[in-house]
């Protein structure tokens, strides 16, 4: 669990896929038992994988590829409300190790980018803290929390390519107020160790390679390449607003969409809906 949005609700949904949703599952008998059920489905996964014969990128270059497509910056710390500042520093942390572990990465036409298979599970053993996770709509502390803000980053540069997504896990509810936000709601993505992955696949005839690294205000992240892409992108949040139901529960609802434009003409080539959000709202209102 690593710092995303309803992530263990999430994952016992899938460890369910097929069940009885009427009966406990394994899982639900402790963390123990929780554990095991990750540690099986990761394995379960592992095989998928390979009986799909899916090539995943593994080869890392620090020398820039020369065209960048799509460059961004984030705030590290940010105050949110009800969140220990401290919790915020540890993730700093966190995504100095888990950042050297993509920094680099080259994926070759036809290949896919998996954030765990190269990540790995984050534990303490490894170096991470205690950062932010959340759990069933709860903010608690787990080890290798925040890592979430790490494939949020890489999710924002790949909608402004070509690449195509494989994998992405919304997150399912308006946990926080809007503070200084600078891209529309909706647009991250829930990871948890190895259930909830984030994937992209290489589509297009060139390879792209990502950057990664941080100073001590910002995480940074580049998707390069060695052509200039003929496109641009440029993602836009509508019909933003909040409404409440029947039961007088309020919910944050906008729809996203991605334009592609001709970067020589400057003319659009497409718009197209991405997310239609409809999350509840958990904070008070």
């Amino acid at each position: 669990n690593a710092g995303n949005k309803n992530t263990k609700n999430d994952t016992i949904k899938i460890l369910n896929i097929g069940g009885n949703m009427g009966r406990k599952l394994f899982c639900e008998y402790g963390p123990i038992a929780y554990k095991i059920s990750l540690f099986k489905e990761a394995r379960k996964k592992d095989l998928r994988d390979f009986k799909q014969g899916r090539k995943f990128a593994k080869k890392k270059s620090k020398e820039n590829f020369e065209y960048i497509w799509k460059g961004d910056a984030k705030v590290l710390l940010r105050k949110l409300y009800g969140v220990d500042m401290e919790l915020q520093k540890n993730k700093v942390k966190n995504l100095q190790i888990a950042s050297k572990k993509i920094d680099g990465i080259i994926v070759n036409p036809n290949e896919e980018f998996s954030f765990w298979n190269l990540v790995g599970n984050a534990t303490k053993r490894k170096g991470y803290l205690e950062g932010l996770v959340i759990s069933n709509s709860q903010m608690k502390k787990g080890v290798g929390g925040g890592l979430c803000q790490l494939a949020n980053m890489i999710h924002w540069l790949v909608l402004h390519t070509p690449l195509t997504v494989t994998e992405l896990h919304h997150h399912s509810d308006a946990l926080f107020p809007d503070v200084k936000r600078r891209v529309p709601f909706g647009t991250g993505t829930s990871i948890s160790y190895k259930a909830l992955d984030y994937r992209f696949k290489n589509t297009t005839n060139y390879p792209i390679q990502i950057r990664v690294w941080l100073d001590d205000t910002f995480l940074y992240g580049e998707i390069r390449s060695t052509v200039p892409l003929e496109t641009k992108y440029k993602i836009v949040e509508e019909d933003s607003h909040y409404a409440k139901n029947e039961s007088g529960v309020f919910y944050r609802n906008s729809k996203v969409y991605r334009i592609i434009i001709d970067k020589e003409t400057d003319q659009e080539i497409k718009k197209e809906l991405i997310l239609d959000n409809h999350s509840k709202v958990m904070y008070d209102y």
